[in-house]
């Protein structure tokens, strides 16, 4: 009869005390803890300064121009000149007006004369009526000419208001405060009335273009 090696019980013993360790081992099993990145997001304190070519310019320009035609004989205003209300920026000649003054008031003198002398007529009229040494149509006619007379004693003196208004109008003034942009006509120059002189542009609101 043959005889097993004294070796093999042994190993079969430990192999078997082998699986009975393992089988009663635990596997533990571990948590992956993977990185997270956290970004805080406010507003930003800081800002962005942003720059454009452009011109600036008054909002409103005037063209002031004479109300009365004539021939230029000053200029008192340059370029980039600043004004204010009641400058002078040019003069026409005045003589033609100064003339036409001194007609109206001549004109208005006249007339006044005729009223002094019709309204003596009329009260004459009315003295002679009243004592029946007039008839009524001499009455009315004495009336009749002391109202046409009124009349034109009035239509002289607004001939006179408006020729002295028009030697006022033989300086050219600002009405705004600005500064001077243009000037369009120069002593010498013969302009009429509403011609552009010179162009302000008027202090205040202001646009980009």
């Amino acid at each position: 009869m043959n005889r097993l090696p004294a070796i093999g019980p042994a190993l079969v013993v430990v192999a078997a005390l082998g699986l009975a360790g393992c089988s009663q081992e635990k596997v533990e099993v571990k948590d992956i803890v993977r990185p997270v990145k956290v970004v805080e997001i406010a507003k930003a304190n800081d800002t962005r300064e942003l720059s454009y070519s452009g011109s600036v310019r008054a909002r409103t320009e005037m063209n002031l121009g004479f109300r009365i035609n004539g021939k230029i004989t000053e200029r008192l205003v340059d370029i980039g000149q600043r004004v204010k209300p009641g400058d002078v920026l040019a003069r026409i000649d005045p003589a033609d007006y100064d003339l036409s003054v001194k007609s109206a008031e001549a004109s208005l003198e006249a007339a006044e004369r005729q009223v002094e002398t019709t309204g003596l007529a009329r009260r004459r009229a009315e003295q002679l009526f009243a004592k029946t040494f007039a008839s009524k149509s001499q009455l009315e006619q004495a009336t009749l000419s002391y109202d046409q007379a009124v009349a034109t004693r009035n239509s002289a003196l607004s001939s006179l208001d408006q020729a002295k208004n028009q030697v006022l109008y033989t300086d050219l003034k600002a009405d705004r405060n600005g500064i001077v942009t243009s000037v369009t006509a120069d002593v010498g120059q013969v302009v009429g009335s509403g011609t552009p002189v010179v162009t302000v542009a008027v202090d205040g609101e202001k646009e980009v273009l």
